[in-house]
């Protein structure tokens, strides 16, 4: 089998500032990345391969886009908040592109007491290992226990009357739920777990549907894995019942946002903790 070829992280730079520019500016980094997909037209095979399988869900894709984003944060022509949104600054509002050689020679050539790269380099491995850990926990866990935790995710992020139904025949129907907005709107949410390595397909997403028709006013996918580029389309397809989908990343995220099974302490840094036998527990 061939290797899909991926561009690298400096080709990613201007794409980004342009899908800024397009985006108003600032986006978060999922509307980053899509419109960066669109300007650079990449394969469902680009898309979909993994940088490690054996460490996440992250593609190669988002691994190089990420690392792209750091250093014209390095630059001075992006920021980026504790929410995740990330923004154009002063000096990047006032450029069209960069050149990508001279943003990594001018990162490069800094000195501090730790350099940029490696600092970098520490903020990457940091992120990485927390990230992987906390997948590997939700890996290892019984799937009935990983129901009870996506159960009580659900429960902590405002769903109230969340049940655990999975049962064979019932099309893989895991949970249903009822969210609250606002104290006055409320949809009935039917979900599904899978908690696995690898990609969802859209196939998988239609069968979720055609379980959920009629169940539900929205569905709700969960994985630990990713979405294929198809399954993501088919999961807003016009005509049909929306459903959002969660990947391995949101999950970690949501987790850690929840201080469920992650303790985060901030010192002169931020230090994550995963607390492996919580997830055992559950």
């Amino acid at each position: 089998m061939s290797k899909i070829e991926i561009p690298p992280y400096d080709a990613f730079m201007n794409p980004i500032i342009h899908a800024l520019q397009t985006l108003g500016g600032s986006g978060t980094i999922e509307e980053i990345n899509n419109k960066v997909y669109e300007i650079y037209n990449l394969s469902n095979e680009q898309l979909e391969a993994l940088h490690d399988a054996e460490k996440g869900s992250q593609t190669e894709v988002e691994y190089r886009l990420a690392w792209a984003r750091t250093y014209l944060k390095k630059y001075g022509v992006l920021e980026n908040s504790s929410r995740g949104v990330w923004a154009l600054t002063a000096k990047g509002s006032q450029i069209d592109e960069v050149n990508p050689q001279h943003v990594k020679k001018f990162v490069r050539d800094q000195r501090e007491e730790f350099t940029p790269v490696a600092a970098i380099i520490q903020d990457e491995a940091e992120e990485t290992s927390w990230r992987t850990e906390l997948l590997r926990a939700l890996l290892e866990m019984h799937p009935s226990a990983f129901e009870r935790l996506i159960q009580r995710l659900l429960r902590e992020s405002g769903f109230i009357q969340v049940e655990v139904t999975g049962r064979s025949g019932d099309g893989g129907i895991d949970g249903k739920g009822i969210m609250r907005l606002g104290g006055l709107l409320s949809f009935h949410v039917i979900f599904q777990c899978k908690r696995y390595q690898g990609s969802v397909s859209s196939g998988q997403v239609r069968d979720f549907r055609g379980a959920m028709v009629g169940r539900a006013d929205k569905g709700l996918l969960i994985t630990t894995g990713n979405f294929t580029k198809d399954a993501i389309k088919e999961a807003t397809r016009d005509g049909a019942p929306a459903i959002d989908l969660v990947d391995g990343d949101q999950l970690v995220d949501k987790l850690k946002e929840l201080s469920l099974g992650v303790k985060t302490q901030r010192i002169e840094y931020e230090q994550i903790t995963i607390d492996r036998d919580w997830f055992q527990s559950i």
